[in-house]
């Protein structure tokens, strides 16, 4: 539905800031139509299979599918995706590589196609911590720290006991359980904590949340034009922030104020949270031949990485199985501003689960 739309006439902010850095810039790399999807599926141009057990052919994660799968072929360095609820994560720990999302405002979107100017985040996916710290001080024009490590002795790691940890299979269960220990055997004490907040999440956002309610204004004009070319699935979920009012975006904002303010005390005995990126290995597409499948799946991938999202927060994903296994991603994440030191923490981890 973009075909006549007239070409870019400068690089967004972020990648004219990896040129200035010396990357080459391969090119755009496919992905869910409007970011709006964490599967990674495009019925327009094709899905990229996951690389991992490709006969079966299984989903790469999205929404910045093709960013992951471009680093784990060795076709590009690091890729760079767009973080609303998940899109850097998610593909990274279906693909078995690393995914950031910093703190949303350290990172300008100028640029940048919206899904939720509230909860966007640029990041990068690559193979190491070190790979998306780099990328992350070039795109927030901080400076990297590529040999900072916290050392795990003494770190208090909360891991919720609500909502992340539903759902497992036991893949995820198995090496998460295993990446825990590790890091208790290091020094770092495993906390189990209620986050009870975490329930609301669901009540909170039932009709749409932010990506309904500030998509849909920049798509209403769009899909009047061309609906019938829009991906049917994302279509529908855009089409959610017609039901929006003005008080409840208001009401939207106040509820969330008031939830980060509540789950973010449990953060003052805590140096991060951990739990799995995603509860499941990456599904087969043959699973989502149906809306009915489609749509539960895609809320399973996105769940635990959208309560970073609207915690303001900044989270990794680092690899947490064994060698040769289906991959599984382990996610820390922190509050807002707390980049630096949560990268330092996931360099420590990542040296931890990598000895094995």
């Amino acid at each position: 539905m973009l075909a006549d739309a007239p070409p870019a006439t400068r690089d967004a902010a972020v990648v004219a800031r990896l040129r200035a850095a010396g990357f080459v810039v391969m090119g755009r790399s496919n992905m869910t139509e409007f970011a709006y999807s964490g599967l990674g599926l495009n019925p327009h141009y094709g899905t990229p299979l996951n690389p991992y057990d490709r006969r079966t052919g299984r989903i790469p994660g999205g929404s910045s599918s093709g960013a992951a799968v471009s680093v784990s072929d060795g076709m590009a360095a690091v890729g760079l995706g767009t973080d609303t609820g998940g899109s850097c994560r998610i593909p990274a720990a279906l693909t078995g590589l690393t995914g950031f999302k910093p703190t949303a405002a350290r990172v300008p979107a100028a640029g940048a196609f919206p899904l939720s100017a509230t909860l966007d985040s640029i990041g990068g996916i690559g193979h190491s911590v070190n790979c998306c710290a780099i990328v992350d001080a070039i795109l927030s024009g901080d400076p990297a720290y590529p040999n900072e490590r916290t050392p795990l002795a003494g770190l208090r790691i909360g891991v919720p006991q609500t909502l992340v940890l539903d759902g497992m299979d036991g893949d995820v269960a198995a090496a998460f359980q295993a990446a825990l220990q590790r890091l208790s055997q290091a020094g770092a004490a495993i906390v189990d904590v209620p986050f009870a907040e975490f329930s609301e999440l669901a009540a909170i956002n039932a009709k749409g949340g932010y990506p309904a309610a500030e998509s849909y204004p920049l798509h209403r004009d769009l899909m009047a034009r061309h609906g019938d070319l829009y991906d049917p699935r994302v279509k529908v979920r855009i089409e959610k922030g017609a039901q929006l009012t003005a008080a409840d975006v208001a009401e939207l904002h106040a509820r969330r104020a008031d939830w980060i303010r509540r789950t973010g005390r449990h953060f003052e005995t805590l140096d991060a949270i951990a739990c799995p990126t995603v509860p499941t290995i990456a599904p087969a597409l043959r699973d989502l031949d149906d809306d009915e499948a489609y749509g539960r799946i895609n809320l399973l991938m996105l769940r635990n990485p959208t309560v970073i999202n609207f915690l303001d927060g900044c989270a990794i994903s680092v690899p947490c199985h064994a060698p040769g296994s289906a991959p599984v991603g382990l996610m820390l994440a922190a509050p807002g501003g707390h980049d630096r030191r949560l990268l330092a923490m996931a360099r420590a981890v990542e040296a931890v689960l990598a000895a094995r």
